[in-house]
C-alpha cells in the first residue's frame, strides 16, 4: 500500500497561521485516513512556528527554490524573516517522507510551504501567483509526487493505477 504524506490541516486539524483547519474538498482523505496511507505534517509547526502565526509569504520575486538555495525569503506580515522555520519544514517533510516511505504528497494549495501550483504573490494583499511552497519544491526535488487537494481524485487514480496487479 503506497502511503501519502499529507498537510496535517487538511485532517481537520487546527495548525494553519490563522488556528484553523482547511477543509480538503474530497472524502478521499477520510478513505486513505481509514486504510492508514497518510502520513500527517504541518512544516511550519515542525519547523518551530506556533499556532496562531503571523501570515507569511515568499518575497516579491523571489521563489521557492530560490528560498531553499539562500536566494529568497519568506516573511511573516510583520516583516519578520521566517525563512528558517520553513527551511526546518522543508527538510523535516522530506525525511518524514523518505522514513516512511511516501512517495506522493497532498498538499495545501496557496501557502508558502505547501503551495503546489500557486502562492500568495509576497504583498499580503491576498493575491496569489503560479508557483510553489518550499515544502513542494524541496519534495520534488527527491522524486516525490506532489499534489494540491483540488487534485485529490488525480492522486486517487494514479494510486489505483499502480496498485494493480502487474503494474
Amino acid at each position: 500500500m503506497m502511503r501519502i504524506l499529507v498537510s496535517a490541516c487538511l485532517l481537520g486539524r487546527p495548525v494553519r497561521y490563522d488556528g484553523r483547519a482547511k477543509d480538503p474538498g474530497t472524502d478521499l482523505l477520510d478513505r486513505w485516513q481509514a486504510e492508514g496511507r497518510l502520513v500527517p505534517l504541518c512544516p511550519e509547526m515542525a519547523g518551530g512556528l506556533p499556532v496562531p502565526r503571523q501570515p507569511a509569504e515568499i518575497e516579491p520575486g523571489a521563489t521557492a527554490n530560490g528560498v531553499l538555495t539562500g536566494r529568497g525569503s519568506i516573511r511573516a506580515a510583520t516583516g519578520e524573516d521566517v525563512t528558517a522555520a520553513f527551511l526546518a519544514g522543508a527538510a523535516a517533510a522530506v525525511r518524514l517522507a523518505r522514513a516512511t516511505g511516501c512517495r506522493h504528497a497532498l498538499l495545501t494549495e496557496g501557502s508558502p510551504s505547501c503551495g503546489v501550483r500557486r502562492v500568495h504573490a509576497g504583498r499580503f494583499d491576498g493575491r496569489t501567483i503560479p508557483g510553489q511552497g518550499v515544502v513542494a519544491a524541496a519534495l520534488r526535488a527527491e522524486g516525490i509526487a506532489v499534489y494540491s487537494q483540488s487534485e485529490a481524485a488525480d492522486l486517487a487514480h494514479m494510486l489505483a493505477l499502480a496498485e494493480k496487479p502487474g503494474f
